[in-house]
């Protein structure tokens, strides 16, 4: 399922984004290209459809690299859309699902490597929330394994141009607030069928490095051990990844939840500390109640954590600003001011939206 009717069919976002890439990736940061007025870059997360034809394509790239868009995240491998990007001075990676692998090739040949609950319930068989939640655990080796597969298969090809990772993290704890009157759940506390991963390798994991089972804890959703315990497997994942993103001297991005603060709390994603080239908080305002100044205080929050060690692009969800072109306006305005380097658009690019963009650079 792609990731526009996931949401739809979830509710949730997954993609639920200052300067200099980190020392172990000096090699492959993203340069930026010269801009005409203000140095701000763009992005878009796209589903490609591969049946549009290549001269179609190259005049949609075209209007989007005039209006700033300099990175388009293909959630699907369509060679037509990723040469046609290119061929428009844009960059294309490969926007790839990470720890939620809902495949059923996998699910059958691999049910042991699914997050298990503090129930004991493997995703395998008891997604949470929605049958498409079915994560792996960050502890086992196989796991690793696999997402540096996949990885190296996309960055192998000469059209890809870089590797956008998306639910790079555990499921979520807690939902956005306004999720819980949609699935009739009251999440003021952590429940324990949400809350992961406590398989066997994870238990065994911390229990060497804390001297302590997780389960004998009386409360583990307080444990600040254990918090930061799983905290580390997600970011151990995405250092494998971005090894292999090294090796092919191409660049590595996520999509990740809003703020440093929110990402920890309810997904376990501490992506401050991540070898990255680049972030996209999903700075969906309508999903948390927050109307838009809200973006500049979420934006300014990551980029003060950060410290300068990758660049920010806001990621905004257009269905949150109901046509209301002149609130995109301020959004996208807020955000530059609070020190991302642009925005990250997840919706539909209209000439309305492309001419926002277009403002801004």
């Amino acid at each position: 399922m792609n990731k526009r009717n996931f949401i739809k069919a979830l509710g949730l976002s997954g993609l639920a984004l200052a300067k200099p890439s980190l020392p172990a990736l000096a090699g492959t940061a993203e340069k930026p290209q010269s801009m005409e007025k203000t140095g701000v870059q763009h992005r878009v997360w796209i589903n490609p459809d591969p049946r549009e034809k290549a001269a179609d394509l190259a005049k949609r790239y075209a209007t989007y690299r005039k209006a700033g868009i300099t990175d388009l995240f293909f959630e699907a491998d369509s060679e037509v859309h990723f040469r046609a990007a290119k061929a428009a001075g844009i960059k294309a990676h490969r926007w790839m699902w990470t720890m939620n692998r809902g495949e059923k090739e996998l699910l059958a040949s691999h049910p042991e490597w699914y997050a298990v609950n503090r129930k004991g319930e493997s995703c395998s068989d008891h997604p949470p929330y929605v049958d498409y939640y079915r994560w792996l655990c960050p502890s086992k080796p196989e796991v690793i394994n696999y997402l540096k597969s996949q990885v190296e298969q996309a960055l192998s090809k000469n059209y890809v141009d870089g590797i956008h990772l998306d639910y790079v993290r555990f499921c979520d704890v807690i939902l956005p607030v306004n999720l819980w009157s949609k699935y009739g759940i009251d999440q003021s506390k952590e429940l324990p069928e949400y809350d992961f991963c406590y398989c066997n390798d994870c238990r065994s994991a911390y229990k060497t490095a804390y001297g302590k089972d997780p389960l004998e804890i009386a409360h583990p959703d307080q444990s600040p051990s254990w918090r930061k315990f799983r905290y580390d497997r997600i970011t151990n994942v995405v250092k494998n990844l971005a090894q292999v993103a090294q090796q092919h001297k191409k660049p590595i991005s996520a999509a990740v939840f809003p703020t440093p603060e929110i990402a920890k709390r309810i997904v376990r994603q501490d992506w401050t500390n991540w070898p990255l080239n680049a972030v996209m908080p999903m700075i969906y305002h309508g999903f948390y109640r927050e109307n838009i100044t809200w973006i500049g205080d979420a934006v300014a929050e990551g980029v003060k954590t950060l410290h300068g060690a990758f660049p920010l692009y806001a990621g905004l969800f257009l269905p949150d600003f109901n046509n209301n072109y002149n609130d995109l306006r301020e959004a996208v305005k807020l955000a530059i001011d609070n020190g991302a380097a642009g925005v990250s658009i997840f919706g539909d690019m209209t000439p309305e939206v492309l001419r926002v963009l277009g403002e801004s650079v």
